[in-house]
């Protein structure tokens, strides 16, 4: 007798889902913030400034942890320019003026509100990140009225913002350089790279030599969370002498993805997005640090993925997604401007010495991808029932 196939649960085709990483974040960033400003925020500040092996909590959520996080962001990098949506030229160009364009004219917003302002001119790269599991997870709980053309861009397009991020971070976020840490660092690099090249396909090898090298970069004064991102372009995509097998690249990638959705960047969202409310005002909307940061993401995400968009397009350089209008092309420019995770990292590095700039940073944060989440669902919903 053959017994009847079990459908999988609620919970489970929600964890399966691409928009469950996007709304567990949303649940951790609400979370931090009822904290923040209830009774039990000397509990939640305590936790966080807390020594935990030489270091405080915070500092092992944002150097630790979202180095796993880096880890994940550089193999979706290596693999998407190798085998997937960005392996042709013709594939990375309209994603690629995209992301040029979302990220240079958020920059030039918050220059413009912090240009006499030497104290916050720093924070210029805040609002040039896109949060890929918030922005792809409102996409999917549009369902299929939404074309898999549009999703593939957007997922290019935050991935191509990734990776400006990882180039801004390591140009403009290294202090106190050790150069014998970073010769070491590159030491342990060349090994990785060496090890790839001889075909080596045992990923302990490669976990334990990432961990000998996140320590090294820590050391050397270059953030640490890059650490992951070299560690992932070590990491072999392809298999050798194991017909069938998954390669290393694409095994360590769908071992992390959940652990990275659903652990690594919702504890990095309660522990970032909480701010204490007591106090503020109106007027602090306008001062220039959330004012640019969220005029950044809400209008120059928007202007700047569209603006470059069209003249991709009208000089035939590149063509709008298979199915798609330039309704939906618009609302997922507005998607953009969903910052979150990325621009609270950049923002604590930028303002790391400054806990006020720091929580000026999360109210423009939150504003600007609340207003772009929002007004993006609700233009790609109208571009859909054209």
């Amino acid at each position: 007798m053959i017994k009847p196939s079990r459908s999988p649960s609620a919970i489970t085709r929600f964890f399966q889902s691409d928009a469950a990483g996007g709304v567990v974040l949303m649940i951790a960033a609400v979370a931090a913030m009822l904290v923040a400003n209830s009774p039990w925020q000397t509990t939640y500040l305590g936790v966080l400034h807390s020594d935990l092996f030489g270091l405080s909590v915070e500092h092992w959520v944002n150097d630790g942890l979202m180095a796993v996080f880096f880890l994940m962001v550089g193999l979706e990098i290596k693999r998407e320019l190798l085998t997937g949506a960005l392996s042709s030229w013709s594939q990375r160009a309209l994603p690629g003026f995209a992301a040029v364009g979302g990220m240079v004219v958020p920059a030039l917003i918050y220059v413009g509100f912090n240009w006499n302002s030497p104290q916050t001119l720093g924070g210029w790269a805040i609002p040039a990140a896109t949060d890929i599991a918030f922005a792809l997870g409102v996409l999917a709980l549009l369902g299929p009225r939404v074309p898999v053309s549009l999703k593939i861009f957007l997922a290019a397009l935050a991935i191509l913002d990734d990776l400006g991020a990882v180039v801004i971070i390591t140009l403009f976020h290294t202090t106190g350089l050790s150069i014998p840490m970073l010769l070491s660092a590159l030491a342990v690099l060349a090994v990785l790279f060496v090890m790839n090249r001889m075909g080596v396909q045992r990923l302990i090898y490669y976990v334990i030599g990432g961990v000998v090298l996140w320590i090294f970069v820590y050391q050397s004064g270059v953030h640490a969370t890059l650490a992951g991102v070299a560690l992932a372009f070590c990491i072999p995509l392809r298999v050798v002498g194991y017909k069938g097998r998954k390669s290393p690249l694409v095994k360590l990638e769908h071992g992390l993805h959940p652990w990275v959705a659903f652990a690594v960047v919702p504890i990095f969202g309660f522990a970032n997005a909480g701010v204490s409310l007591a106090g503020f005002d109106m007027q602090h909307l306008v001062d220039p640090v959330p004012l640019g940061v969220a005029l950044g993401l809400f209008i120059g995400k928007q202007v700047g993925v569209v603006g470059l968009c069209a003249l991709a397009i009208k000089f035939g350089l590149a063509q709008l997604p298979k199915g798609s209008n330039w309704t939906q092309l618009y609302g997922v420019a507005l998607l953009c401007g969903i910052g979150f995770t990325m621009s609270l990292f950049i923002g604590s590095l930028a303002f790391a010495g400054s806990a006020v700039l720091i929580d000026e940073v999360k109210i423009g944060v939150l504003i600007g991808s609340i207003l772009s989440g929002v007004a993006g669902a609700l233009v790609v919903l109208a571009g859909s029932r054209k």
